[in-house]
């Protein structure tokens, strides 16, 4: 995995965007700009130029609209592949320094929000926990499948008065053996 593909993975911003993406397999500015109202649209167009210096975005398509040209984007990557085979993720100390980003990521959400005045943590509907729990690498991966399908109707959602954006991580730590 390139440092600008990682660098996407680990940015909460431009992750939303390859998220979106991959789910559309391709879509337009406009429509990121509608169900992410949370990102200011200069920020938008700027990680999306970005990532198309960087060669992780494509344009497919380009259909002229009243006089100006609506561009269709398009992941230039295997989502799955890199996700399940993450080259240059072959070290100790390269997966350390990715898993650590995951974790600034998700540090600098709770930083900012705990930094706010009157937070209602049970209202606001933050948490995290831990369930330790015995299972066989099969299992972990019917697990991990289940997790995925469990979530993927929701995030479907578009923003809206009644719905916050909330981040729901997913970690899976190393196996500790008693032997």
């Amino acid at each position: 995995m390139n440092d600008k593909l990682l660098n996407c993975f680990t940015n909460p911003i431009k992750c939303k965007i390859l998220l979106e993406i991959n789910s559309q397999k391709a879509t337009t500015a406009k429509h990121l700009s509608e169900i992410y109202t949370d990102i200011p649209q200069a920020t938008l167009y700027r990680y999306l130029n970005k990532m198309l210096k960087d060669d992780i975005l494509k344009i497919v398509e380009e259909n002229p609209i009243r006089g100006t040209v609506e561009k269709v984007y398009a992941l230039n990557f295997d989502f799955l592949k890199e996700l399940k085979n993450p080259q240059g993720v072959s070290s100790g100390k390269m997966y350390m320094q990715l898993f650590m980003q995951y974790m600034l990521g998700l540090l600098s959400e709770f930083k900012e929000y705990t930094s706010k005045e009157g937070i209602d943590i049970e209202n606001d509907g933050s948490g995290f926990s831990l369930y330790p729990v015995y299972l066989s690498k099969e299992e972990l991966n019917e697990f991990a499948l289940n997790f995925a399908a469990l979530l993927e109707p929701y995030r479907k959602n578009r923003a809206d008065a009644s719905r916050d954006l909330h981040s729901i991580a997913f970690i899976v730590t190393p196996p500790k053996t008693n032997k």
